[in-house]
């Protein structure tokens, strides 16, 4: 058979590189970078070229499985919907809808089946008890940004293309291939920035390969970011060099921040960070000075204590040095599919409740956008309330929260105690080994792909759709048939999936007609779901949003706009543009102003102020660390990415090797108050003096999980050291670094 070429986005990790694939048949012989994609022009990543090593790996699930006599066993689909009906339907009519979980983890957001097709599965449900991997995550950033600008996906983008210095804080992108930042081929264009006469500027606790090709690192002392910003905001205010540029008309709340910042003067910043004062002084000066700056922070800004004060202080500083919403500075994308800021009245909106309504049982914790602390979801299995509540069952979807939440343990010792676990994955892993049914999640090269939740966090405004590249395997089911055959089982009464479909996408269709915003407005929904009636499940509601969105063809009004027929003529994509300013008509705040000063904000700048009474507690903090062939959890059973030398190592600093009696290559046991866990030493002046390193994702030595090559390599699980208990208050996120630990010799 002759081998064939097709063009498809990686859906991996956020960058959504452009690649191509040889195909012998129903293999992958080649994957290779595509140099026509209008967004990565041919750069592809390590990740990226094992696509077909992912699509061909024995381990991944291809059938059904249901518990038997505690083993999973092979079952039919019918079969494995039944057994959910007779595990689920007892405790839904029992105990309530309240009584079953649901978690989602991190692959959803690269899955538009999933995007469209998990709110349907959480109505089928009727459960407030709603985790996902953002309060392990991002979720400090987008409550910021829906208090100062209306949405929670309102989230600024650091115009790294334009800009000529670049403030990074926490961040690793030449590894992490950005976060919250769509930017494929981030080596480029971090050397197209210093090409130009850029500075780029990076402040972490470690030397991280970002850092390593930086014009500076700043060694600061973890979970001090929001301090050292705080110092550099109320620098900006005493140098007199706060100026908000053309966005000054649409900016409320200047003096409240002044306020705010006051206490945090460079001396102060200094003992608490470990930075000199007279850096954070000049940071503020050449951020002023610099033709255009922008200040981007993530993972390590934003799993702290102090996670959503640090991310509005962020954008607090680029808006005092007049780089909001201006090319060069920060901006806001403006995807083809629409957002909840393209929609409704330009320029006004309810705004965002923060904390939400919603609470936990047990702690209290407050909801964020819906969902609830993913910390506080082993407490709400294994504690018993007074007339026996609890949770009873659990949903995962595309998660390993084993691995990815706090205190792994205590959540797998209550995971294996639930009447139900019914999970859809493509592994059993140290999550789904608990479960009753698991359905297999098929081959990503399998499925249509659109990037609908990343296009909210793109440098650049690009679309583009990949159909199926090979077909499903011999009785596999597409995600989307799987998710709404579990809600019509969760729903029951006769209810069929394909009824589900036709609600979601009616729904679609009605929200275009009733948005003023939407060139479908006033038109019929029968009309628009007629005009897309040759399509089917999620590309049938991704082709709704697209000729409804800000540049689709308004279902004929616009014969030029897009619509997923256009998409379809131009393989590797259409490109729209690099972003544009967009005030006032992106907010939707009451206000219809940008809420400098949110009075939650001001509230946990009062918070922050008291880490500057705080003397640094004289012990080892741990962070971790983003790994280039790694994604959270996922692909550590993949050869082309699991070779090498061993990467679940804990970074030491000589000093601290020395004092601790540690060697390179050596053994260590790292402990906290909730765990303890074995690792390799690897000595190394990249991380600073008084602070230890391990990556995230590892711990794959559990019995019962299936991934032979993981196994082989199993690292340590951090999560088992950290904290439940610790959170950022305001967005429910798991304080996951600057870990105080005690690291002893083996």
């Amino acid at each position: 058979m002759e081998a064939v070429t097709r063009s498809r986005i990686c859906p991996l990790c956020e960058a959504t590189c452009g690649v191509t694939l040889t195909l012998d048949g129903d293999a992958v012989s080649a994957v290779r970078g595509d140099p026509d994609d209008v967004f990565s022009r041919g750069y592809i990543c390590p990740k990226g070229v094992a696509l077909g090593e992912l699509h061909a790996d024995p381990d991944r699930l291809r059938t059904p499985l249901v518990r038997h006599r505690d083993q999973l066993v092979a079952a039919s689909w019918d079969d494995a919907y039944a057994e959910v009906e007779r595990l689920l339907r007892p405790v839904l009519t029992e105990h309530g809808t309240d009584a079953v979980g649901v978690y989602l983890g991190n692959p959803n957001a690269h899955n538009h089946a999933s995007t469209f097709y998990l709110p349907v599965l959480i109505r089928a449900l009727g459960t407030r008890f709603r985790f996902t991997a953002s309060t392990v995550d991002q979720f400090p950033k987008q409550v910021a940004s829906g208090l100062m600008f209306g949405t929670e996906l309102s989230v600024l983008v650091p115009d790294v293309d334009r800009t000529d210095y670049l403030l990074v804080l926490g961040a690793d992108p030449l590894v992490s291939n950005g976060s919250l930042l769509t930017a494929p081929d981030l080596p480029g264009r971090l050397r197209a920035l210093r090409a130009r006469g850029g500075r780029l500027v990076v402040v972490d606790p470690r030397r991280s390969r970002t850092a390593q090709a930086a014009d500076e690192h700043l060694a600061v002392r973890p979970g001090t970011d929001g301090l050292l910003l705080a110092g550099v905001a109320r620098e900006l205010f005493a140098g007199g060099l706060v100026t908000l540029g053309a966005a000054a008309p649409h900016v409320t709340g200047l003096e409240e921040v002044r306020t705010a910042v006051q206490p945090f003067d460079p001396d102060r910043v200094e003992a608490a960070c470990g930075l000199p004062a007279g850096t954070v002084s000049r940071l503020a000066v050449e951020l002023a000075a610099a033709p255009s700056a922008a200040v981007y922070g993530r993972i390590g800004t934003t799993t702290t204590a102090f996670g959503t004060v640090t991310s509005w202080l962020v954008d607090v500083v680029n808006t005092l040095t007049g780089n909001l919403d201006r090319p060069g500075g920060v901006l806001w994308a403006k995807p083809a599919v629409g957002s909840p800021n393209t929609q409704g009245e330009p320029g006004r909106g309810r705004g965002v409740r923060i904390p939400g309504s919603g609470r936990t049982r047990v702690r209290g914790l407050a909801s964020t956008f819906g969902e609830l602390p993913a910390a506080a979801m082993a407490e709400e299995i294994d504690t018993v309330g007074p007339d026996g509540e609890r949770l009873r069952a659990l949903v995962t979807v595309a998660g390993n929260p084993v691995l990815s939440t706090p205190n792994g343990a205590r959540l797998a010792a209550a995971l294996a105690t639930l009447d139900a676990v019914v999970s859809v994955d493509a592994y059993l892993n140290e999550t789904t080994r608990f479960a009753h049914v698991v359905f297999p999640a098929a081959s990503p090269l399998t499925r249509s792909h659109y990037d609908v939740a990343l296009a909210s966090f793109a440098v650049r405004t690009v679309a583009r759709w990949s159909p199926p590249s090979l077909p499903l395997g011999p009785g596999e089911r597409d995600e989307a048939d799987v998710l709404l055959q579990l809600a019509a089982t969760a729903v029951g009464g006769g209810v069929t999936a394909d009824q589900l479909d036709d609600l979601a996408a009616y729904d679609v269709a009605r929200r275009l007609a009733a948005d003023s915003s939407s060139p479908a407005h006033g038109r019929d929904p029968a009309e628009l779901l007629a005009a897309v009636a040759g399509r089917r499940r999620q590309d049938r509601i991704l082709d709704l949003l697209l000729r409804g969105g800000p540049y689709g063809d308004g279902f004929g009004a616009v014969p030029e706009g897009l619509s997923l027929a256009a998409l379809e003529a131009q393989p590797h994509g259409v490109d729209l543009g690099p972003l544009r300013p967009r005030l006032p008509e992106v907010l939707r705040t009451p206000s219809g102003l940008v809420e400098l000063a949110p009075p939650q904000l001001l509230a946990e700048a009062e918070r922050l102020a008291g880490a500057l009474r705080s003397a640094p507690v004289d012990r080892l903090l741990l962070v971790g660390r983003r790994q280039l062939r790694s994604n959270n959890s996922w692909l550590h059973n993949l050869p082309l990415l699991a070779g090498g030398s061993n990467r679940c190592t804990l970074h030491v600093h000589p000093e601290d090797a020395v004092r601790l009696g540690l060697v390179d290559a050596g053994t260590a046991t790292v402990a906290t108050a909730t765990g303890r866990v074995e690792v390799t030493v690897e000595v190394t002046d990249g991380v600073r003096p008084g602070v230890v390193s391990l990556p995230h994702g590892w711990g794959h030595d559990v019995p019962g999980a299936a991934g032979s090559v993981a196994a082989a390599q199993p690292g340590a699980n951090l999560n088992l050291l950290v904290d439940e208990t610790l959170l950022d208050p305001l967005s429910g996120t798991s304080a996951l670094t600057a870990i105080p630990v005690q690291v002893t010799a083996r």
